[in-house]
């Protein structure tokens, strides 16, 4: 299937965590106030920020073009080579500590985009990595083999939608995605 993951607005996404969610920007912290945003933006707005395909892992939903990029930016892929934009925008301190380079471009992000971010932020800003992994092996994560795409229907449904909506807005980002 394709995806509609924007890497542009990945990035400012990012950036906007990483400018607001505390004192510490590693990488579990940001995946899961993504997570979260996302999660509120697909049930309120029926898209997601990023377009970005959640997987689920150990310690919770991750979101995997977003993986690849911090992956690059640290030199851990084979693509390190081709992340000088992404470089541009953010470093690594460590393994999984981001330092922003510089603030998000609003342009990219919208007025629900930043709605669903500020609230994920206020959700996980003083929470411990125990306490969001916890938080985030959610029906949707619990639903899914460890290593796989976790569906979009579930991430609807722990949302507290019902099926129906569950379906419809499952059924539209398909065929969404289907005609890029």
């Amino acid at each position: 299937m394709k995806s509609d993951f924007d890497k542009d607005v990945a990035i400012q996404a990012i950036l906007y965590v990483a400018g607001r969610i505390g004192q510490r920007k590693d990488m579990h912290k940001i995946f899961k106030v993504l997570y979260f945003a996302d999660r509120m933006h697909i049930s309120k707005y029926g898209r997601s920020i990023t377009g970005d395909t959640y997987i689920a892992m150990a310690y919770g939903p991750v979101p995997s073009n977003i993986d690849d990029i911090f992956k690059a930016v640290r030199g851990d892929s084979y693509f390190s080579d081709c992340a000088d934009e992404f470089r541009r925008s953010f470093r690594f301190e460590n393994k999984y500590i981001i330092k922003p380079l510089r603030d998000a471009d609003m342009d990219y992000l919208s007025e629900s985009d930043t709605e669903c971010l500020d609230h994920a932020i206020s959700l996980c800003r003083d929470k411990s990595f125990d306490e969001l992994v916890s938080m985030s092996h959610d029906l949707a994560w619990n639903n899914t083999n460890l290593n796989r795409a976790i569906s979009v229907k579930d991430i609807i449904r722990e949302a507290g939608d019902d099926e129906e909506y569950a379906e419809y807005i499952s059924h539209k980002l398909e065929l969404k995605r289907a005609f890029l």
